[in-house]
């Protein structure tokens, strides 16, 4: 029986490319928050193309809030701040100290795996679209699980797809008071998992390296399961607080995060 010929491959649009590249500049670090980037004529140059093809990518990323187009005087990469009515992202290591309390961070686990050792659920969170209904400086965010089906694409994917991981005990005057299960796409921020976080905030790190976009975030009470328990010293079982967080840059989700708390020791406020 003869074989079927392969199907090729389709290519990028140029325009998509563009962003990609742009996207991985800033991501990189190359280009920072309120830089310019090279003009349109420059970026048609260098990807030889139309200046109407540059013209929709720098449009589209405006329109995502990563960029910044100044008439008559050019584009920058936008600063990104990420607001929410009721839970912000936070620094806890800047809040215990502002508390008065001597801060400690301890590193339990810190490894990049491949999509293959990620649990469905962590990459379902990663699979999860972003609907921007704009009202003010409000981003409401819809979550949808993703399929079973769109799960299996990626794991089948030729892309070199990882996730970091960490896990981290925050400590306040010698006692837990947060544990973070943290899972980054690697390839939105790659030196992540190289950061020394006993002195580096994860939180604090991801927004100087992604220009974040928006969230979404669960707040619930549940039973502490026994790994979460021994990070917070307290006894399985015992109520604990769980805030589960994704944020998002140009569209894609750049980190989801478990925050624990002790049940009897933790409360979350603010002003609306």
């Amino acid at each position: 029986m003869a074989k079927k010929p392969q199907q090729a491959k389709r290519t990028k649009p140029a325009y998509q490319r563009i962003k990609e590249n742009i996207l991985k500049n800033i991501h990189s670090g190359k280009w920072q928050a309120g830089e310019a980037i090279p003009t349109e004529m420059a970026l048609a140059e260098r990807f030889s193309v139309s200046r109407m093809t540059v013209n929709r990518a720098l449009k589209e990323l405006s329109e995502d809030r990563v960029l910044e187009r100044r008439q008559g005087s050019g584009t920058y990469v936008a600063q990104q701040q990420y607001n929410h009515t009721v839970v912000e992202v936070r620094n806890i290591a800047a809040d215990i100290k502002a508390a008065g309390k001597a801060y400690e961070a301890q590193v339990i686990y810190q490894k990049r795996l491949k999509i293959s050792e990620v649990s469905t659920h962590v990459l379902s969170m990663f699979n999860t679209p972003m609907i921007d209904k704009k009202g003010g400086n409000s981003m409401w965010i819809k979550t949808e699980i993703a399929t079973s089906s769109t799960l299996n694409k990626w794991l089948e994917s030729d892309e070199d797809e990882d996730i970091d991981s960490v896990e981290i005990v925050h400590i306040a005057d010698g006692k837990p008071v947060q544990f973070e299960e943290r899972w980054v796409d690697a390839s939105l921020v790659p030196n992540f998992i190289d950061q020394d976080f006993t002195v580096v905030n994860t939180s604090e790190y991801l927004i100087e390296q992604a220009p974040l976009q928006g969230g979404s975030y669960t707040i619930r009470a549940v039973a502490a399961p026994k790994k979460v328990a021994n990070a917070l010293q307290i006894k399985a079982g015992e109520p604990a607080l769980l805030l589960s967080r994704q944020t998002y840059s140009a569209g894609r989700v750049v980190t989801f995060v478990n925050m624990w708390h002790a049940g009897n020791g933790y409360q979350f406020s603010g002003i609306l």
